[in-house]
């Protein structure tokens, strides 16, 4: 097993991994920017070293201080957990060069696979269903005409290079076509440094769901169920679960073994997820490989009793895996609903600010995945997801009431969360019957007419003023005259309380 583990990550997903490793026995390296020198994976981890200032490209996104801390801490490895440098072909052969472990899999794998174009030739060619669309670059206003007329309005443009929406456009008719390329392209560009862009035919009424795969070096790949992740919100998922109400058990079987021949296709190693778009005839497409650990890896461990971060490491020392397909078991469900610091009820603007208090909840089926603590000062330099509440019921209908039961038990005082969001999600029909698509939350708002008016809230706060007041004249005035009244050391503390310092 691996001696010394270097996590280059922060957050809830630091502290995760962290936590594996301590029940391994290996050694942890942290490392931290200014902004986060007081967080809970600094703490946690056995050493802490400091990568630089607080945004990210000047801290966790360098590479080459991280592998200098991991060689001055005598690391043997280093997690990338997800996000920042875990998908970084790049970083990993810096890894490889410095002759550390990188723990994910092969660079020429994170290549192919972070380049869209490329994943969906290597798909198409390995017999997975794609996505009807273009194998190559759009080259020019009058190719994404032709393309989009072959596929059929309405169509999708993509960065090649992308993720997370960016460089992404919807084209309704060909009167759409030059503005969304300019501003796929421009957007693209911005984020990812290459405008590359390829075109797929937009299906509509749609559902996102992956697939978990776990893959040694010995060519064993095994598959862990489904998670349904199709409650987004700008293409930003915020609630999955496993299983999925819209897959059976034959289509859990296709699924999954397609996913096993994509990652075969490419030499995959470690962790990794393969995500299908499914329509309303069941019928499934490649749509892309992550290429690393998933936020969403939660639920699988509920459903299954896996521990994938754990099989991760062992997996990056060498060994083989632990379990074989069969013995994979879909036991209830569990339901994950991701905590941001985003404020629901104004269009999620990013709350930023210290947690004054903080009360987790517990009880049987919680668990909470938690990157912050009371104290914690929360800003604008990182991804707003503060913690993870992950529920397992033996029902989906069990999961759903533990999980309002558990939202209602969460408290976070001092800045806003997206906490109220997911407790009206949680109420409505279309969720509870598991008729959802990846256009619901475009289409209906969860928290229309939710609670008070401003109007009212206003009028509430003057009607207690004015009572407050009414009550202490009163007081006064009664003392005042000697008539019957409270007692006067009542009195005389609240004056004292209330007097301005």
């Amino acid at each position: 097993m691996l001696k010394k583990v270097l996590v280059a990550n922060r957050g809830e997903i630091a502290v995760r991994v962290l936590r594996a490793c301590e029940e391994l026995g290996i050694a942890t390296v942290a490392v931290y920017s200014d902004a986060d020198r007081n967080s809970m994976h600094v703490r946690y981890a056995d050493e802490a070293y400091n990568i630089g200032s607080a945004p990210a490209r000047q801290s966790y996104l360098r590479g080459d201080r991280i592998i200098d801390i991991a060689r001055r801490a005598g690391a043997e490895a280093i997690h990338p957990c997800y996000g920042f440098l875990a998908e970084n072909a790049e970083f990993r052969n810096a890894c490889d060069d410095a002759g550390l472990i990188f723990i994910g899999p092969s660079a020429q794998t994170i290549r192919a696979m972070g380049d869209k174009l490329v994943a969906r030739r290597t798909m198409r060619d390995a017999g997975i269903p794609v996505v009807p669309g273009s194998y190559d670059s759009i080259k020019d206003e009058d190719h994404a005409l032709t393309v989009a007329e072959e596929i059929g309005y309405p169509v999708v443009i993509k960065a090649a290079a992308g993720g997370g929406g960016k460089g992404m456009r919807v084209i309704k008719s060909k009167d759409e076509v030059a503005g969304a390329l300019r501003g796929a392209a421009a957007e693209a560009r911005s984020a990812f440094g290459d405008d590359t862009l390829y075109m797929e035919k937009m299906l509509e009424g749609i559902r996102h769901i992956e697939v978990q795969l776990l893959a040694d070096r010995f060519g064993n790949v095994i598959y862990l169920g489904e998670r349904e992740c199709s409650i987004q919100r700008r293409h930003q998922k915020l609630i999955e679960e496993s299983p999925s109400t819209a897959v059976d058990a034959e289509m859990r079987r296709k699924m999954g073994e397609l996913a096993v021949t994509a990652a075969k296709a490419v030499g995959y190693e470690s962790a990794g997820t393969i995500e299908f778009l499914v329509d309303k005839n069941k019928n499934f497409y490649f749509l892309e490989m992550n290429t690393r650990l998933q936020v969403e890896h939660s639920v699988t461990e509920l459903v299954t009793g896996v521990d994938i971060v754990i099989e991760q490491l062992r997996m990056a020392a060498g060994r083989k895996l632990r379990y074989r397909q069969e013995d994979v078991k879909i036991n209830g469900w569990a339901i994950e609903c991701r905590i941001t610091s985003e404020d629901p009820y104004n269009n999620f603007m990013p709350s930023v600010g210290k947690i004054v208090s903080l009360s987790e909840p517990s009880g049987p089926g919680v668990r909470v995945d938690s990157g912050v603590f009371e104290g914690f000062e929360v800003t604008l330099y990182y991804d707003p997801l503060i913690a993870k509440l992950i529920i397992w019921g033996e029902t989906r209908a069990q999961a759903i009431l533990r999980m309002r039961r558990a939202l209602n038990e969460y408290k976070i005082i001092g800045i806003r969360t997206s906490i109220p969001f997911h407790l009206r999600m949680l109420e409505t029909a279309r969720f509870i019957t598991g008729k959802i698509d990846t256009t619901f939350l475009d289409r209906i708002n969860v928290l229309a007419n939710d609670g008070p008016s401003t109007r009212t809230k206003l009028a509430a706060i003057a009607a207690a003023l004015v009572a407050y007041r009414s009550r202490h004249d009163l007081i006064a005035k009664s003392l005042a005259d000697g008539s019957a009244g409270p007692n006067m050391w009542k009195f005389n503390a609240r004056r004292e309380v209330l007097r301005p310092r």
